[in-house]
């Protein structure tokens, strides 16, 4: 995710920060539900919703937006969209509030 944004390659930095929350909220779906397979779905708040994560109303609404690079790998017109609106202070922004999200589930998993 940061080398990308080095890179200058916001749309894909925050793809990869997408599918690296995606990963921490199915660990987290895991510990907070019985069985061992989280349901085969990319949406951030859908897999966070059934664990008490602390996180607040921006924090959520942060996830819900974030959910709208998840499809950019995965549709080219899609990404071109996205390209336009995805600003290097947009993406720096981002970045740090994944790696503040991130720091709050991963200490909910422990």
């Amino acid at each position: 995710m940061s080398l990308l944004f080095k890179d200058g390659q916001n749309t894909h930095s925050l793809f990869f920060g997408h599918l690296y929350l995606e990963k921490i909220c199915k660990a987290l779906w895991i510990k907070n539900n019985n069985g061992n397979t989280p349901p085969f779905i990319h949406n951030l708040l859908k897999l966070l919703s059934s664990a008490d994560t602390g996180l607040s109303d921006n924090d959520l609404s942060f996830l819900d937006d974030l959910n709208d690079y998840q499809l950019s790998g995965r549709y080219p017109d899609y990404t071109n969209q996205l390209k336009k609106q995805t600003t290097k202070d947009y993406t720096e922004y981002s970045i740090n509030y994944i790696k503040k999200i991130s720091e709050c589930l991963r200490k909910k998993i422990s």
